[in-house]
């Protein structure tokens, strides 16, 4: 044995190394209760959602949901939380051996969270689009509380989230509407004021009426003075029916003009201007009006929204109360550490053969 250890001492401290480590999984080691859940984040479906070329180079909302309710399952603030509620540090620093222990209850939040990240796995299966909670703990009844309240409060973390953007923008809409319904108010009372001083309900309708007007006033115009023409080729000037039809041409002149004055004047109130105001002030209650109704529907639409970002965690495997423990791997861990010496000092015994020749 001696001479064994004289000649290979490589091997003889990894079969050493082997043999403490092993009596250390499987003699010292102290179990741990593994508890798991699956979840899965649902919105309620309040409109079919559209898919668009956008969503399909960024990817399914549901997985960024995913990915941020994993991070906060393992954020710092989601430990803070545990240790309120199910004192995290009392559990794991009385617990345990002394290298798998929290070494240092009453250490920073830093090393704590490291700790906290070695004891709680959140997992996101990408295929099925869950995710998998597993906790590591000493007694069954922490894990399994543990695991409790990692899904209540991812759950309300990702209800607040959702509703405090929906809300702002709700508020924000609101105000807006507010402002908008006021100028709309005043559009409308503006026109109502105008037409009240003018005296028409529609200039416009009032000016396409007194164009009809007048092209009827001069096509009448037009048949009389080729009535005139046909009778000056065989009455005098001064003939009743010559006259009658000379005193019908200016009364129609005399007409048409008086009703041209009335659309159109260098100065004064005259109907184009009324009905060019007019139309700015119709339009400017239109415009107030469409605007008003954008931001109505935005509103409502903005308020079902609100309802879609609401998270239900959807247990697919509730919590799991383990009945024995399952952590550590005390063979797969002997084993796998048997395997790296054993490599290791294989390699070293190629080096020490290759220096040897080289020495011969």
């Amino acid at each position: 044995m001696k001479g064994f250890i004289k000649s290979q001492p490589h091997w003889a401290l990894a079969l050493l190394a082997i043999v403490l480590v092993s009596l250390y999984w499987f003699l010292w080691a102290e179990d741990r209760y593994l508890s798991r859940a699956t979840v899965v984040l649902e919105s309620p479906q309040i409109a079919q959602p559209e898919v668009s070329f956008s969503s399909i180079l960024t990817g399914a909302t549901g997985d960024k949901d995913l990915l941020l309710l994993r991070e906060h399952l393992l954020s710092v603030d989601m430990l803070k939380r545990v240790q309120e509620e199910l004192d995290f540090r009392g559990h794991y620093g009385e617990h345990g051996d002394i290298f798998a222990r929290l070494r240092d209850p009453e250490g920073p939040i830093e090393d704590l969270h490291q700790y906290y990240l070695r004891r709680v796995t959140v997992e996101m299966d990408e295929y099925a689009g869950v995710l998998n909670i597993e906790v590591q703990a000493y007694t069954p009844e922490f894990a399994h509380k543990m695991v409790q309240l990692l899904l209540e409060a991812g759950e309300a973390h990702m209800n607040d989230m959702g509703q405090r953007l929906a809300e702002e923008q709700v508020a924000f809409l609101e105000r807006q509407l507010g402002r908008l319904e006021g100028r709309l108010d005043e559009a409308r009372a503006d026109l109502l004021a105008f037409q009240n001083k003018e005296g028409l309900v529609s200039p416009t309708s009032t000016v396409e009426s007194i164009n009809q007007v007048v092209a009827t006033l001069e096509g009448e115009l037009a048949r009389i003075q080729a009535q005139r023409k046909a009778l000056s080729s065989y009455q005098s000037v001064q003939s009743a029916d010559m006259r009658r039809v000379q005193s019908e041409i200016e009364a129609l002149r005399e007409q048409i003009e008086k009703q041209r004055d009335r659309l159109a004047q260098a100065t004064g109130e005259s109907l184009n201007r009324i009905s060019s105001q007019y139309e700015t002030l119709e339009l400017k209650a239109q415009f107030a009006q469409e605007t008003y109704s954008s931001a109505l529907a935005a509103l409502e639409n903005t308020r079902l929204e609100a309802a879609r970002k609401l998270k239900q965690v959807s247990v697919l495997q509730s919590p799991l109360f383990p009945e024995y423990a399952t952590k550590p791997d005390r063979l797969y861990n002997a084993t796998v550490f048997a395997i790296v010496v054993i490599f290791l000092a294989f390699i070293l015994s190629m080096l020490v053969l290759i220096i040897r020749d080289h020495r011969d």
